[in-house]
């Protein structure tokens, strides 16, 4: 592995940290009451996410091309694999993080209601980012929430799949169509712009299936129609199926991949 197919893990891994912290944001809502102020203060954690994703392609493509013309094929797959395996592993620390994060970002969340200051809040984040405050900030996930999954699901089991393909399918979709670029570099413009038919599919099945219920669940719990404890549960469940979708991924890269260089072929 050398030092520019690190960055670009490092990338990915960024990408989908955040995107599993988004479920600690949930939590923090229901906790705070505050719903839409937590929703607001993490999309500048998605500005982050955005600018590493806005990298990651570039950096990619100039990578294919670079291979494409140096008539390098047997080392590419390797380097598909290794950034579905970031994916997976930032998903995995994003699980183990989300009980500590969601602590974080509920202080953050009164601050920000308390001074209505996003630099502000930067500031105490920044003041306040000793190693003592993270200490007693920082928790594990828990037994009891392990335990808790075995014994009540929360979540519809077709809800559950439908996450692990959303998963699956928004992390294979930008690679996918990269990739089928090299496979046939011959329509690589066109496949590079085909990742909407991977991830199209992604977007109906999360706003269509997996969005609503979890929407349903935080109303549920803001209108104590569910436990805290409950909600979490669920929380457990979607972010174990996102894992799962991640792992999934690894298999579906080389069909997508194959369906988008079939599409292109055709255009």
């Amino acid at each position: 592995m050398d030092l520019e197919l690190v960055f670009l893990c490092a990338l990915t891994f960024v990408i989908h940290l955040i995107s599993t912290l988004a479920f600690a944001v949930r939590i923090s809502g229901v906790r705070t009451r505050r719903i839409a102020i937590s929703f607001s203060l993490f999309n500048v954690l998605v500005l982050v996410s955005r600018i590493a994703n806005s990298f990651q392609g570039p950096f990619l493509a100039k990578r294919i091309e670079e291979n494409i013309h140096a008539g390098l094929g047997q080392d590419m797959l390797s380097d598909f694999r290794w950034l579905l395996a970031s994916a997976a592993l930032a998903t995995l620390v994003g699980a183990v993080l989300i009980p500590t994060f969601q602590r974080l970002f509920s202080s953050a969340v009164v601050h920000f209601q308390n001074h209505r200051s996003v630099p502000s809040l930067i500031g105490y984040a920044i003041r306040n980012s000793d190693w003592d405050g993270l200490k007693e900030m920082a928790r594990l996930p828990t037994r009891e929430i392990l335990v808790g999954m075995k014994q009540s699901r929360e979540v519809p089991l077709r809800v559950i799949a439908m996450n692990i393909g959303v998963s699956a399918l928004w992390t294979i979709g930008v690679l996918a169509s990269l990739y089928a670029g090299f496979i046939n570099p011959d329509v690589r413009m066109t496949s590079s712009n085909l990742s909407a038919i991977i991830n199209g599919v992604a977007t109906i099945m999360m706003y269509v299936f997996v969005d609503p219920h979890m929407s349903l669940m935080t109303d549920d719990v803001m209108d104590n129609r569910m436990t805290e404890a409950r909600f979490r549960r669920g929380i457990a469940w979607l972010v174990a199926s996102r894992f799962v979708g991640t792992l999934l991924a690894q298999v579906l890269l080389v069909p997508a991949t194959l369906l988008i260089v079939y599409v292109a072929e055709r255009m």
